[in-house]
């Protein structure tokens, strides 16, 4: 069976999300969102974890259910070490078999941090240390790196990451079964590596409100069990992703946010690595980080269908949309959390099923009969990756308009997805 996974996500323990962040509306809003699978989240905090324990009910199988909706019990933590002469901080996703597991890794991990400081607490080892720790507690124990070309906190991120898997995992780099692109990158940017051929590349949502959840998911093929999500991993069974158009995420660009300095790598290779303003140095983006450790080119196309697909390699195909809330949004010309929009955006979920299911594969003579012509054409729009990007750069958020005249971008600065991706794609 071909499922749909989002397994990063937090709980209200860990900074800057939101209060909402119940098992309750976790499970509601997957049915909004269309998601089969969850993960807990933040199963090292010590009052989650007791929630978890009470809330969550087990299947029998490896997950764990609450209202309907299923969990796999995970978690996101924060590995700063040291190693190779520099300080490393790498976050790492964690997925755990049982409970009883669980109690076990945070033992063995209370000694490394304050485990109760934060949802997604900082542990003074190196990832490989953790990954050793874990497989001494249950060899069912799976770790993917998350939001793996982030500059700040990325196994691969320009200021504080590796250049390589082996680099940071040496002889247990065969425990890595996937790797998760981040907001800032989607699949084709990881094909150029080839170290990664052996690894399932996943996407997740790295949700830190209930709207949030789903921007990004992984569909797997394979049986709804830990076993199974595991198999799968290992053996890249994994049926296609659905992205973030990644020029929206915050690090897609190199840039300086002080001066407003937004440079794609063809203009740090003009520039160089200091801000051309102020002198001081920039955070290299996603786009740049692939560039210099990028071990060949890729050719992908665009379908009919809106998957982009490998020409050379055979890895499972990929899809970017904008959320339905901002087309709706959009098309109203108002704020994305006005009550208008949310009315709106419930009203065509309500009537035509899943978020997922309206953006994919909804017939938009359905979506105009429920949402009225402006929405079915963004809809539309966003199918066939006719919208407008200004790129994201150094912790700024692209700025994603689905109609040009829907939002102040210049228009001579503004990109249409085509164009940014245009030495990437045949289309």
């Amino acid at each position: 069976m071909i499922y749909s996974a989002d397994l990063h996500l937090h709980s209200p323990y860990a900074r800057a999300t939101s209060r909402e962040l119940t098992f309750e509306n976790m499970a509601r809003w997957a049915r909004i969102k269309g998601i089969d699978l969850l993960a807990s989240a933040d199963f090292t905090h010590p009052e989650w974890f007791a929630e978890t324990k009470r809330k969550l009910r087990p299947t029998g199988d490896g997950l764990y259910e609450c209202d309907g909706a299923r969990f796999v019990l995970g978690t996101e933590v924060n590995c700063n070490g040291h190693e190779g002469g520099r300080n490393r901080r790498i976050h790492m996703l964690m997925l755990a078999p049982s409970i009883e597991v669980v109690g076990r890794i945070n033992e063995a991990l209370s000694d490394k941090g304050l485990l109760a400081s934060d949802g997604r607490p900082t542990l003074h080892m190196t990832p490989r240390e953790l990954l050793e720790t874990v497989l001494h507690i249950d060899d069912r124990i799976m770790l993917i790196p998350a939001h793996a070309w982030t500059p700040h906190f990325g196994l691969y991120g320009s200021r504080t990451g590796f250049d390589s898997l082996e680099e940071c995992f040496g002889d247990l780099t065969r425990h890595i079964f996937a790797i998760e692109t981040g907001l800032s990158s989607d699949p084709a940017m990881n094909w150029r590596m080839p170290e990664l051929d052996d690894v399932s590349i996943v996407s997740f949502s790295d949700a830190h409100s209930l709207p949030k959840m789903a921007r990004e998911l992984t569909f797997i093929d394979g049986e709804l069990s830990y076993d199974g999500l595991r198999q799968a991993l290992r053996e890249q069974s994994i049926a296609y992703t659905v992205e973030f158009f990644p020029e929206e995420g915050k690090y897609h660009h190199s840039g300086h946010r002080k001066c407003g300095m937004n440079l794609s790598p063809d203009e740090v290779a003009r520039t160089g690595a200091t801000c051309p303003v102020c002198g001081r140095r920039m955070t290299l983006g996603v786009m740049q980080r692939t560039e210099s450790l990028a071990r060949r080119d890729v050719s992908a196309v665009r379908g009919a269908d809106g998957f982009v697909r490998s020409n050379e390699h055979g890895r499972p195909p990929f899809r970017s949309l904008v959320g339905l809330q901002q087309i709706v949004a959009e098309s109203m010309g108002r704020g994305v959390n006005t009550k208008g929009v949310r009315t709106l955006y419930m009203k065509l979920v309500d009537e035509l099923g899943s978020e997922m299911h309206i953006l994919m594969d909804a017939d938009t003579s359905e979506i105009e009969r429920v949402g009225g012509e402006r929405i079915a054409d963004g809809v539309e729009r966003v199918r066939g990756g006719d919208i407008y990007i200004e790129p994201g750069y150094d912790g700024v958020f692209g700025k994603v308009q689905v109609w040009p005249d829907a939002a102040e971008i210049d228009k001579q600065d503004g990109r249409r997805t085509r164009d940014t991706q245009g030495s990437l794609f045949t289309v």
